[in-house]
């Protein structure tokens, strides 16, 4: 950035989402969605189990957590994706158990992939015509009958193009989406989303893979979204991203919610620190194995003896490959 350009503005953040005392699963004044109980498990391992949680209405809400904490899977079950082994979730007051994927977009619950879904063979605009609901030329019949979609087909066309003008991807609608940029597929990936008119837009890491120059835009068009009215849930790993532009911040490690709240409240909670960092994140490794002077808790120093054990069984097998090598050779 230019330095006679000024940076963007900082928006206001949206306050008052929740009542009562800041704990997980806490009762928002609004919610768009509310899930309870929601259990998923592969095989013996548990991704999910969430006893209750609350997504407040037209906020950003980040989903945050190290990899593995179930983050993902969560966004699955609650976008008909994937079913839970147990719980009920609702949408805008309606149950979504057991409700496939496309009738949840329907309802105006939409959400973008970690890897983005673009069609790489049509070209840009032909996927974006691709997002809008109840197309007349879809039915069988009605498709050998232009008359009765082409004016539809025009208003689609026409919503289309202004929206990848708000996204600065019309100088690209002819190119074909194999071609461009990871970033680039985040933003017809968005874009596309909004041509259904969503109430609630899901994006599971917005911003992986996608270049630092696009950055900023992707986030001002998050922001957006919001005031545009609707209700934005979105996983990052980014924690400056959260910090800018999250009115809530919900915290998972290991399936469970373990902390929840504004976002500069929560990033110092200790669950935070230690499902980011581990309980032993204040303990210098040098301490811990010995090689630097230094005081060590109960639980430092059990595990600087767990160290000790691994290095001494290390040693240990070193020795014996030693031994073995050398009575191998005097064999000989």
């Amino acid at each position: 950035m230019s330095a006679d350009v000024a940076p963007p503005a900082p928006r206001p953040k949206s306050t008052g989402l929740h009542t009562g005392d800041i704990r997980p699963g806490v009762a928002k004044v609004d919610p768009i969605i509310v899930v309870d109980g929601v259990r998923r498990v592969f095989g013996g391992l548990t991704a999910v189990d969430v006893d209750h949680l609350e997504i407040p209405r037209n906020a950003i809400t980040a989903l945050i957590g190290p990899n593995g904490a179930g983050k993902t899977t969560l966004f699955n079950l609650l976008t008909g994706f994937d079913k839970p082994n147990a719980g009920t979730w609702s949408f805008d007051g309606t149950s979504l158990a057991g409700i496939p994927a496309y009738k949840t977009a329907r309802m105006g619950q939409v959400r973008t992939f970690q890897l983005t879904k673009s069609l790489g063979l049509l070209t840009v605009l032909e996927n974006m015509k691709l997002g809008a609901p109840k197309q007349k030329g879809e039915h069988l019949w009605a498709s050998f009958l232009p008359f009765l979609w082409r004016k539809q087909e025009a208003e689609i066309e026409e919503k289309a193009r202004e929206l990848l003008k708000r996204f600065k991807l019309d100088a690209k609608e002819k190119d074909f989406a194999a071609s461009l940029s990871g970033g680039q597929r985040k933003l017809l990936e968005m874009a596309r989303a909004l041509m259904s008119d969503p109430t609630l837009v899901m994006l599971d890491e917005p911003m992986a893979g996608v270049n630092p120059a696009l950055t900023q835009s992707l986030l001002d068009h998050i922001l957006d979204l919001k005031d545009l009215g609707m209700t934005v849930v979105f996983v990052e790993h980014d924690m400056h991203m959260v910090r800018h532009i999250a009115d809530w911040v919900v915290v998972m490690a290991e399936g469970k919610i373990v902390a929840e709240g504004p976002p500069d409240t929560v990033m110092r909670e200790q669950a935070v620190i230690d499902a980011y960092l581990g309980a032993h994140q204040d303990v210098d490794l040098g301490v811990v194995t010995g090689r630097v002077a230094g005081e060590l808790s109960a639980e430092g120093q059990e595990l600087a003896e767990t160290a000790r054990e691994i290095d001494a069984a290390i040693e240990e097998a070193e020795t014996s490959a030693e031994t073995d090598a050398t009575e191998t050779e005097d064999g000989k």
